[in-house]
């Protein structure tokens, strides 16, 4: 049967989280006829973060991360966050990964109020 081609907001934040502890420039992601399922999936998420500007192919197969990947990164970095990302996504119906982003910047913005009493709007 093969791979179900949908977005998974976990794998991409995984994808992240790798590329940001790796010490290589690049996220290495290919795909040929005969590439695995997992490797579908990588690219095609490698891909998506391209999309949404988070990514930038450098080549064919190779990605670097942008500075607005980082932004993204740094909001879902936090497991609470994420996990109330991912709640108000559902909440209302599913999410853009510009409204996840959006989301999570919007629970970091309360997070900084309530810890240190500052309002960023």
């Amino acid at each position: 049967m093969g791979l179900a081609m949908k977005r998974d907001d976990e794998f991409i934040r995984e994808l992240l989280f790798e590329f940001e502890a790796s010490n290589d420039l690049y996220l290495i992601a290919h795909v040929s006829q005969s590439a695995s399922d997992d490797d579908k999936k990588r690219y095609l998420h490698a891909e998506l973060l391209c999309d949404a500007g988070f990514f930038e192919a450098v080549n064919k197969g190779l990605y670097r991360m942008t500075n607005q990947g980082y932004d993204y990164l740094e909001v879902i970095r936090d497991n609470s966050i994420w996990e109330k990302t991912k709640s108000g996504a559902e909440l209302i119906g599913g999410a853009t990964l510009g409204i996840l982003k959006e989301l999570a910047v919007a629970y970091a913005k309360d997070a900084a109020k309530t810890k240190l009493g500052i309002d960023l709007g």
